[in-house]
């Protein structure tokens, strides 16, 4: 009896692992956009700014923040599916209006206020050659900006990994969710690891001694590694920016029913464009999303202004 119950546990224990693996890989593949968004904004966040021997550390750092965050949202996701699943896309509409603000003043920032960007770029290049200069304060700030995003965005891959299991027991949802949360951080915080240190590797490649074929095959991937690093970090600067208006806009369309049957229609009306209704009509919800996003975030940042203005003149 005993040796049966064992087999039979050993059996369940094999039926759940499989259910898991299946479900988990269903919830990556729906998670998969916005985990590349969440790649590129984070990489983004880490590019600049760090000297080079504290650029894993601070990787670590977000990470461990990343962590947290699942720590914190995996519970609070299964607490408000059971008992108040009507408040899950309100938060996320509040999240995703946030990204959009985020995204939008970075810009406006950086083409009002020319000058202060500027200064505060050559503040931080004189501290970051300065050794007496502790740079770990410098870290801080972008540390929790990193973690700050990463909270929104583990938000909405944890709610759509919620939504493609939702018919399942919870003890089923519990372990799914886990699984994917902690597959996800490490894997996207080990690409970032992996990208912030191209240029380190190129510099180590590029120091290869010798004259046969191997040592300049490695200087010769050293020079190129050297020469892609700065430009996928400016391409990431911009992907990172358009990610969180690509992201923020997702989650208000998605959040105002109203706005559904329009991006429908439209994305008819696209599949019909002669010669490129094919690749017309499953870019049009990115692009309305990508508009929603951007033009939010522009309201969002203008009546911020006005706000401060009508504020500081009150004051005055």
């Amino acid at each position: 009896m005993a040796g049966a119950s064992l087999l039979t546990l050993l059996d369940d224990i094999a039926l759940l692992l499989d259910d898991v693996a299946l479900l988990s890989k269903v919830a990556a593949k729906k998670t998969a956009g916005v985990l590349g968004d969440d790649l590129a904004v984070n990489a983004e966040q880490l590019s600049g700014g760090i000297k080079a021997d504290r650029e894993l550390p601070v990787v670590w750092a977000v990470f461990k923040g990343s962590l947290l965050n699942k720590f914190i949202l995996v519970p609070i996701a299964l607490l408000l599916s059971f008992f108040l699943p009507i408040i899950i896309t309100p938060l996320l509409m509040i999240g995703g209006a946030y990204l959009c603000y985020e995204g939008f003043e970075k810009v406006w920032h950086k083409f009002n206020h020319k000058d202060e960007v500027e200064k505060d770029h050559q503040k931080l290049v004189a501290a970051l050659q300065d050794s007496e200069v502790d740079i770990q304060e410098f870290e801080k700030d972008k540390i929790k900006g990193a973690i700050r995003t990463d909270f929104i965005l583990s938000a909405e891959i944890i709610i759509i990994a919620l939504g493609t299991i939702a018919d399942k027991s919870i003890g089923m949802q519990i372990i799914v969710l886990s699984f994917i949360a902690l597959a996800m951080t490490v894997g996207v915080y080990g690409l970032v690891a992996g990208i912030v240190k191209i240029d380190d590797g190129g510099l180590l490649l590029l120091k290869a001694k010798g004259n046969n074929l191997w040592s300049k095959f490695q200087r010769l991937l050293g020079q190129a590694m050297l020469s892609f690093a700065p430009k996928l970090m400016k391409f990431l600067a911009v992907a990172g920016t358009i990610a969180m208006w690509l992201i923020g806009g997702s989650l208000i369309s998605h959040g105002v029913h109203a706005i559904t049957p329009y991006i429908g229609l439209l994305s008819d009306y696209a599949a019909h464009v002669p010669l490129v209704g094919a690749v017309l009509k499953p870019i049009t919800p990115i692009i309305i999303d990508l508009i929603i996003g951007f033009t939010l975030g522009a309201i969002i940042v203008f009546t911020q202004i006005m706000l401060n203005a009508i504020i500081n003149k009150k004051t005055n």
